[in-house]
């Protein structure tokens, strides 16, 4: 496994809430496309803690799982594939911005 401080958690975030969407649809299997969302959350997570503290952790978290949360009612009202593209941009975007573009 790649160490922690190595990763870029924005195309990890992406994976977890494109592939947890995907995986849930097209398995019909809700729980499964949670576990993707986990793995991902997880593996991210570590990373923002050794790059950036449990502070910027706890707001990637958040923005990562409230990310998760919104996509339901926004699909209601934009579509499933928009609401899914749109709090994945949000959410790799501030993992990005939060955690990916810090150096050293």
């Amino acid at each position: 496994m790649k160490n922690a401080a190595e990763v870029s958690t924005a195309p990890v975030v992406a994976l977890g809430l494109l592939g947890g969407y995907l995986t849930a649809r097209e398995t019909l299997n809700r729980p499964l496309g949670g576990a993707v969302l986990a793995a991902a959350g997880a593996y991210a997570g570590r990373t923002w803690l050794q790059k950036s503290g449990p502070a910027v952790t706890t707001a990637l978290a958040a923005t990562y799982l409230l990310g998760f949360g919104l996509s339901h009612p926004l699909a209601k009202k934009i579509g499933a594939w928009p609401a899914v593209l749109t709090v994945t941009a949000a959410s790799a975007g501030a993992a990005w911005l939060m955690s990916d573009s810090k150096r050293g």
